[in-house]
């Protein structure tokens, strides 16, 4: 659907910079699907669908302009249509890539070095490993 609409999107105004964004995060897209064993991919999937948001909201505000093609503003609305919706679509885009991420074994909490979001598990006790039962003290004087 993304690639298609950007297709639709690139035709009438759009740079070339917009379709490598796009077109580069759909084949990263492909990626993450054909490889299902890589958590890798699919957090590159998502962190280039989030930069692709922010991205085409910069493209849109700098480059919306219809004065300039008034003899094709249907083609134009068209264009432009379709870019916008394939922005209005990638939110939801990136929670089924969250959920294919969670899927694949990828915790549910994001760390990011200095900042990071996860379930506190302190309170848990480790089952995994087994303490050997604490030894009596003999007492020496």
């Amino acid at each position: 659907v993304h690639w298609l609409l950007t297709v639709w999107g690139c035709m009438a105004w759009l740079p070339p910079s917009y379709a490598w964004g796009n077109f580069t995060v759909l084949a990263v897209g492909v990626w993450a699907v054909a490889q299902r064993d890589s958590l890798d991919a699919v957090i590159l999937f998502l962190v280039g669908l989030t930069l692709t948001i922010v991205t085409d909201i910069i493209h849109f505000a700098v480059l919306y302009s219809t004065s300039e093609r008034e003899s094709l503003i249907d083609f134009f609305r068209f264009s432009a249509g379709m870019a916008i919706l394939s922005l209005i679509l990638k939110p939801l885009s990136c929670v089924f890539v969250y959920y294919m991420y969670q899927e694949r074994g990828g915790e549910h909490g994001l760390n990011f070095g200095f900042l990071t979001v996860a379930p506190d598990r302190g309170a848990y006790q480790n089952i995994d490993q087994h303490d050997a039962p604490p030894r009596e003290r003999s007492e020496e004087h």
